[in-house]
């Protein structure tokens, strides 16, 4: 059972760990046991959108996690998915539909992928060094390294590409005038791209979760009716040996959140603290649906909100509570640190535990 529709269950599923809107099935990124990673972006594009409900990229997400032991794998389970049941339905939990086509970012311990979608149509491009960001809008230009096999045929016969010369998918699909949403998103792209060419050849975790916080380009948002509600930066060794950390902050706006890292070990510790309460007569279930809210916050979203408030009212408290959160941070990403270079051997059982530590070690600063 995915959001809207019901698919055809694989015969063997991997483990993964999602950052996802409660109300859906779907994540809007996460990680396998396999140190597969993905994320997804909206965007609109020159094919209408869905109204009909069917896959939302944020299940494709999971079913691309769930499915595929690589990058590629999971890019060949989106794609296949996508071709057969369409992607449409509404993306945000309100009555009236907000519904969009997506792009994705794919990532292994090898290689790296962008998968673009236009309807059930797609491009992807296969990354193998240097860095790439996504963001509300179509970037894969004539670099394809695979795509829909009616692709071209697509855009030949709806005269949007005469069929001479290189075919740029992000030049062909797009809309020839954007929504708004999609010319503010271009200067944020290319804040992100000019950002990670600032750090070619040295970029760490650290350098991830700096950008993810820089408000001034706008890829952190915390206001303007969209807020960033979730951050998560992996690392993924190349030394197979050597464990894929993934960190997640769990709560909105990365900068006054903490990451906290987690590790894919058998006997985790669960962690209820950042798992959304379920409703019987869920309004997400009901049709029509969204006719009214509840009340999604999970207990480590409601502290970390009462903390901002706190922040904001008493400046001085609220510096003092960042600084703590900061230091919280630094020595989790040492930790980490210490165990990638091979300088510490943390047992088993504190792998285990590492995360549902580190959301407890947060809860006690907010209380």
């Amino acid at each position: 059972k995915c959001t809207y529709l019901e698919i055809e269950q694989a015969e063997r599923t991997h483990a993964v760990v999602l950052s996802r809107p409660a109300w859906l099935w779907g994540a809007e990124m996460g990680a396998n046991e396999h140190g597969v990673c993905v994320g997804n972006e909206g965007v609109w594009t020159r094919e209408p959108v869905g109204e009909d409900e069917a896959l939302l990229g944020m299940d494709l997400v999971r079913l691309g996690l769930e499915r595929g032991s690589s990058a590629r794998e999971a890019m060949e389970v989106m794609v296949a998915l996508l071709e057969r049941y369409g992607q449409g339905g509404s993306c945000k939990e309100e009555p009236v539909p907000f519904i969009y086509h997506n792009t994705f970012l794919l990532a292994d311990r090898s290689e790296a992928w962008v998968l673009e979608t236009a309807g059930r149509y797609w491009a992807a491009q296969c990354i193998r060094e240097g860095s790439r960001n996504i963001s509300n809008q179509l970037s894969i230009g004539r670099e394809i390294t695979a795509e829909h096999p009616g692709l071209r045929q697509r855009a030949q016969s709806q005269g949007w590409w005469g069929g001479d010369g290189e075919f740029s998918f992000a030049e062909v699909f797009s809309l020839p005038h954007q929504p708004a949403r999609m010319e503010a998103a271009k200067a944020r792209y290319q804040a992100g791209k000019e950002l990670l060419q600032q750090h070619a050849g040295h970029i760490t975790a650290e350098t991830f979760m700096a950008i993810l916080r820089d408000k001034a380009s706008g890829i952190c948002v915390d206001s303007e009716g969209f807020c960033t509600a979730g951050s998560m930066v992996s690392v993924l060794p190349r030394d197979p040996t050597l464990p894929c950390v993934h960190f997640f902050t769990a709560t909105p706006d990365p900068s006054r959140s903490v990451f906290k890292p987690f590790i894919f070990v058998p006997g985790l510790k669960p962690c209820p603290q950042v798992r959304s309460p379920t409703f019987h007569d869920d309004p997400a279930r009901q049709i029509p649906r969204f006719q009214r809210r509840v009340d999604r916050r999970h207990q480590l979203y409601r502290q970390h909100q009462a903390a901002l408030e706190l922040m904001e009212q008493d400046q001085e408290r609220g510096q003092k509570l960042l600084e703590a959160l900061q230091e919280l941070e630094r020595q989790g990403l040492e930790g980490i640190n210490a165990l990638l270079g091979g300088t510490v051997t943390p047992s088993p059982e504190e792998l285990a535990d590492l995360f549902f530590d580190c959301v407890e070690a947060e809860m006690k600063f907010y209380t």
